[in-house]
């Protein structure tokens, strides 16, 4: 008698029109659980040049905060009018789709390419699944998926104060931990939004003598802090992360996609799927 599972069916790519139901569905687009003044607040500071909200990008054009309503209004469905200050925001559908096709495009083309692929996120707990799905898909089609500065130690500026974080790598998708909290190690990580990790990741990279990515899929600082330094980079981004969509717009960022970045990890499940199908990966 065989102790193998049984083998894994495989889960059909949905349609485009499946897609969008399920985003509609999900939370992840139509209207989101990001607040309206959360959004026009990363607005506001973003105008002022805060480093919270610029997540390693130093945006090369003067942006008011009305210049980045209007971007955000264009590139992810937000509404335009600034006399709207409450409720919850929006993300277009169809504007997140076509996006998902251009990350498809970029993911494949790395792929084909034999570029190596760096993964990280300050989303753990909702967003590893994604790219961990992604960077297995990868590494199946004889991809190189990148894995510097494993254990390297890097202190970041919390809400709490400084605080010593650990680089570490999940299913070949790096994050941090926070070294001092209880049960580190066990968690899936620390939510984080500063590019402090994928610099360090990076200069590790540089300084073994290994090979720099060719594409970077990340989120927040992994994405900004990246395309800042001229890597291409593609990741999703949420209604009050303006930083990436500012960076499409410069041509620091390749692909922002836009959706609520914080639905049920589950739930982006079958964007993975979609995504792999336009790559022509593999789950």
């Amino acid at each position: 008698m065989s102790l193998l599972p049984p083998p894994r069916t495989p889960v059909p790519s949905p349609s485009r029109a499946s897609l969008r139901a399920h985003l509609l569905a999900s939370g992840i687009a139509g209207p989101v659980a990001t607040t309206r003044e959360a959004s026009l607040r990363s607005y506001r500071l973003f105008a002022a040049r805060d480093p919270r909200v610029l997540l390693g990008l130093d945006p090369a054009g003067v942006w008011r905060e009305r210049d980045v309503l209007t971007l955000m209004a264009r590139r992810c469905g937000v509404s335009a009018d600034p006399r709207r200050r409450e409720g919850v925001d929006t993300v277009d559908p169809d504007r997140t789709l076509l996006a998902l096709d251009r990350f498809a495009v970029r993911l494949g083309r790395a792929v084909s390419d034999r570029r190596p692929v760096l993964f990280g996120t300050g989303h753990p707990h909702r967003l590893l699944g994604f790219y961990a799905a992604l960077s297995r898909a990868v590494s199946a089609a004889g991809g190189h998926v990148l894995t510097p500065a494993q254990g390297r130690s890097v202190d970041i500026t919390t809400r709490f104060g400084l605080r010593t974080h650990r680089i570490d790598y999940v299913q070949g998708v790096a994050l941090v931990r926070a070294e001092a909290a209880p049960g580190a190690g066990c968690e899936p990580g620390a939510h984080c939004h500063s590019p402090l990790p994928v610099r360090v990741v990076l200069g590790a990279a540089a300084e073994d003598g290994g090979p720099l990515p060719g594409l970077v899929v990340g989120d927040h600082g992994w994405a900004c802090g990246a395309g800042q330094l001229g890597f291409e980079t593609i990741g999703p981004a949420d209604t009050d992360d303006p930083a990436p969509f500012v960076g499409e717009a410069e041509g620091r960022v390749a692909v922002a996609v836009p959706l609520d970045d914080g639905v049920r990890s589950a739930c982006y499940e079958p964007l993975t799927r979609y995504v792999l199908n336009r790559a022509c990966l593999s789950p």
